[in-house]
C-alpha cells in the first residue's frame, strides 16, 4: 500500500496534505509513503522532516506517483499528471468540482478513484475528517488578521492619560464556522463586534461570544439542508439590503463570509453601502473565490475605494500554512483510517460507507456521484445513431397474424394476460381457423414507420444514457395482437 503526497502547483498554494506528524502514523498503519521533494517548504516543513517520520522523498511527480494506491492533495492535480498510479488508485483532497466538471470527467478517464473531502457529510462521526471547518475556522481567523493589519487604528478601547481611544465596530456578515470564527478573534482584539446571520439558530451562538446579533424581522429563517443557508427570495434579499445598508455605513471593519456551495456567492455589500463608510475602514470578502459577496471585491487582489480597503484574498487560510496543512492533515488521516484494515495492514474501502458513498466522485472509470453523474461525462459524447431493433422470435404463422389491425396499448394488454405458451398455439393455429384471418394474411404487410426501428428518433425520450439492450425488451419485440377465435371455436 503506498501513499503518495504531491508539491501543490496551483498558484499561491502553500499548504501541504501531509506532516511529518501524519506520515508517521500512516507508516504505523502499515503504508509506504512517499513525499515529493519541497512539497513542505511552503509550509515551513523542510524534506528532512518527513525523511525523519519515515518516508521516502520522491525526486520528481512521476517517481513519487509510481505505483501508487492513494495520492494526497490539496487542489486537485490535472489529470495528466497523474500517469504511473495503480488502476483505481484514490485521489484524496479538496478537488472542487463544482463549474470544473470536465476536469472531473478527465480523472474518471484516467482511472483513479477521486474522493472530494469537501463533501464530508456533517454528523457527529465525520467531524474530524470535515476540511471545510477546519481551514474555514483559520480563514475567519485570518480574516480578522489581515483587517487590523491594514485598520492602521488600534482594535480595543484604551483609557490613557492622553485620554480615551474608541473601540473600534466589526460587522460580520454570516455566522458559520468562519463567521463565529471571525466574531471570537474581534472580540479578543477588543473590537465591538455585531453580526447577522439569514439562520435563526446562529443567534444564539453570536450572543454566546459576546457580539451583538441582529436580523431583520422580514426574515424568520432561511436555514438550508446540509447546515448552511438557502438562497434568499427577491423579498428577503431587499429586507437583508435594507438592514445591512443601516448598519454598515457606521462600522469600520467588516468580514463577510456567506457561501451556497455549487453557486456563485451573493452580493450583500453594494457600491453604495461601501461607499457609506468611512475612509480608513475594512473589508474582508471571505467569498472572493466565488465571485465575492462585494460588488466591488476583485478575486485575489486587495483595493482600496473611495478610502475602504477591499481585501480580497482567496486562500487565506494559505496564508497561515502551517496550522493549516497540520489540520488539514489531520483530516485526512482521520479520513484513511477509515479506509485502512489495521489487521491486515492494507487497504480496505467499504464503497457501501456513508462516508465514501458522500464523497466518492469517480470510480471505474465512470463519474459516479450523484450530483455530476447526470451532467458530466466520463467519455467524449458520441453522434447519436439509429440503431435497429433485432428481429423478434416468432412461431409460424406469426407474421400472417401481424397484419391485422391493432389499436393503440392493445397489444401490449393482451400480451399480459395470455400465458407465452397458449398465445404462441392461438397464433399458429389462427389463419387456418378463420376465414378472415386467412384473408388478411393474402395482404402485403404495411412498412412500419422508421421511427418505430430508430432509438434515436424516438421523441419521447429523455436526454440521457441509453440503457443497456436487455432493459428494453418490450421495445425491441413487436406486440403481436391475437386473432380473435370464431364463434364456437375451441
Amino acid at each position: 500500500m503506498k501513499i503518495a503526497v504531491l508539491r501543490e502547483r496551483a498558484e499561491g498554494e502553500s499548504r501541504v496534505a501531509a506532516t511529518p506528524e501524519t506520515v508517521a502514523k500512516l507508516v504505523g498503519l502499515g503504508a509506504e509513503v512517499t513525499v515529493e521533494k519541497g512539497a513542505g517548504l511552503g509550509a515551513r516543513l523542510p524534506d528532512e522532516q518527513f525523511a525523519a517520520a519515515g518516508a521516502a522523498i520522491g525526486a520528481t511527480a512521476a517517481a513519487t506517483l509510481a505505483g501508487a494506491d492513494i495520492v494526497l492533495c490539496v487542489r486537485r492535480p490535472a489529470a495528466a499528471g497523474l500517469a504511473g498510479v495503480n488502476r483505481g488508485a484514490l485521489l484524496i483532497g479538496a478537488l472542487d468540482p463544482y463549474g470544473n466538471e470536465q476536469e472531473v470527467a478527465a480523472l474518471a478517464r484516467a482511472g483513479v478513484a477521486a474522493i472530494a473531502m469537501e463533501f464530508m457529510p456533517r454528523i457527529t462521526r465525520a467531524q474530524v475528517m470535515d476540511i471545510l471547518s477546519s481551514q474555514a475556522n483559520l480563514a475567519g481567523y485570518q480574516a480578522v488578521i489581515e483587517a487590523a493589519a491594514v485598520f492602521e487604528r488600534a482594535l480595543p478601547m484604551m483609557m490613557t492619560a492622553a485620554g480615551t481611544v474608541r473601540p473600534a465596530k466589526a460587522f460580520v456578515m454570516g455566522a458559520g464556522v468562519a463567521g463565529l470564527q471571525a466574531i471570537a478573534t474581534a472580540r479578543r482584539l477588543g473590537a465591538v463586534v455585531s453580526a447577522t446571520d439569514v439562520r435563526a439558530a446562529a443567534g444564539e451562538q453570536v450572543e454566546s461570544l459576546g457580539a451583538k446579533f441582529i436580523m431583520t424581522d422580514a426574515l424568520k429563517d432561511a436555514s438550508g439542508a446540509g447546515g448552511y443557508a438557502r438562497e434568499l427570495t427577491a423579498d428577503e434579499q431587499a429586507a437583508q439590503a435594507e438592514l445591512v445598508a443601516g448598519h454598515i455605513a457606521k462600522q469600520d471593519i467588516v468580514v463577510t463570509t456567506a457561501l451556497i456551495p455549487g453557486r456563485p456567492a451573493p452580493k450583500l455589500v453594494s457600491r453604495a453601502m461601501v461607499e457609506s463608510m468611512a475612509p480608513g475602514s475594512v473589508i474582508v470578502d471571505l467569498a472572493a473565490e466565488r465571485g465575492g459577496n462585494v460588488e466591488l471585491t476583485q478575486p485575489g487582489k486587495a483595493i482600496e475605494h473611495n478610502g475602504v480597503k477591499i481585501i480580497g484574498f482567496t486562500n487565506l487560510a494559505g496564508r497561515i500554512p502551517t496550522t493549516a496543512s497540520q489540520l488539514y492533515a489531520r483530516n485526512l488521516l482521520a479520513f484513511l483510517e477509515t479506509l485502512i484494515d489495521r489487521q491486515e495492514r492494507k487497504l480496505a474501502v467499504n464503497w457501501d460507507d456513508e462516508l465514501v458513498k458522500a464523497t466518492v466522485l469517480t470510480r471505474d472509470g465512470a463519474v459516479v456521484h450523484p450530483g455530476f453523474a447526470a451532467a458530466t461525462q466520463a467519455t467524449p459524447p458520441a453522434a447519436p445513431v439509429a440503431v435497429p431493433r433485432p428481429a423478434p422470435r416468432a412461431p409460424a404463422g406469426t407474421l400472417e397474424a401481424r397484419d391485422a389491425p391493432v389499436k393503440a396499448g392493445a397489444a401490449k394488454k393482451t400480451a399480459a394476460k395470455a400465458p407465452a405458451a397458449k398465445t404462441e398455439a392461438a397464433q399458429a393455429a389462427g389463419p387456418a381457423r378463420n376465414p378472415a384471418a386467412r384473408k388478411a394474411a393474402a395482404k402485403p404487410a404495411p412498412a412500419a414507420p422508421a421511427a418505430d426501428n430508430s432509438a434515436a428518433a424516438a421523441p419521447a425520450r429523455p436526454a440521457r444514457t441509453r440503457k443497456p439492450a436487455a432493459e428494453h425488451v418490450e421495445d425491441q419485440t413487436p406486440a403481436v395482437k391475437k386473432p380473435a377465435a370464431p364463434k364456437g371455436g375451441k
